[in-house]
C-alpha cells in the first residue's frame, strides 16, 4: 500500500533519482544480505542505509526503517518456527511458519522496492517498530 511521502524537513515531496535508488536498495538490502549470510544478517543492509540517510532524506530513511522493522517481524516468525521445530510435535507447523515468513519477506520487500522505484512510500503490513 502506498502513502504520501512525509515531509518533515521541508524537502520536495518528489524524491530525486538518487533517493529512489537508495530507497530501493533499502528495501532490497534485506534480501541481498539474507542470501549472502544465509538469513542471519538480513537486518544489516537496511540498518546501514538508515544510519547513512536518516538525516539526509526522509524518503530513504522511511524506506530503510520500514524494511528493517519488517525484517525484525520476519526474524521473530522464524525464531518462533525454530521453537516449534524443537518441540517435535509442531514440526509441520514450524515448516509452514518458515514458508510463510520467507515468502512474505520476499513478496513485501519486492513490492516495497517497486513502490520506491516509482517514488512512492510503502508501509509494510506488519513490523516491529524500532527505527523511525
Amino acid at each position: 500500500m502506498t502513502h504520501p511521502i512525509p515531509n518533515p524537513y521541508g524537502q520536495s515531496l518528489t524524491p530525486s533519482s538518487e533517493e529512489r535508488t537508495w530507497a530501493v536498495l533499502g528495501h532490497l538490502a534485506a534480501l541481498i544480505a539474507a542470501v549472502i549470510s544465509v538469513g542471519w544478517l538480513s537486518f544489516v543492509g537496511p540498518l546501514v542505509i538508515w544510519a547513512i540517510y536518516k538525516d539526509r532524506s526522509a524518503f530513504v530513511r522511511q524506506a530503510a526503517a520500514g524494511s528493517f522493522n519488517f525484517n525484525l517481524a520476519v526474524w521473530a516468525a522464524i525464531i518462533v518456527g525454530w521453537l516449534m521445530f524443537f518441540t517435535l510435535l509442531l514440526i509441520p507447523l514450524a515448516i509452514i511458519v518458515w514458508i510463510v515468513a520467507v515468502g512474505a519477506g520476499l513478496w513485501f520487500h519486492i513490492r516495497a522496492a517497486m513502490a520506491a522505484n516509482r517514488g512512492e512510500s510503502y508501509r509494510y503490513p506488519w513490523s516491529i517498530p524500532v527505527l523511525h
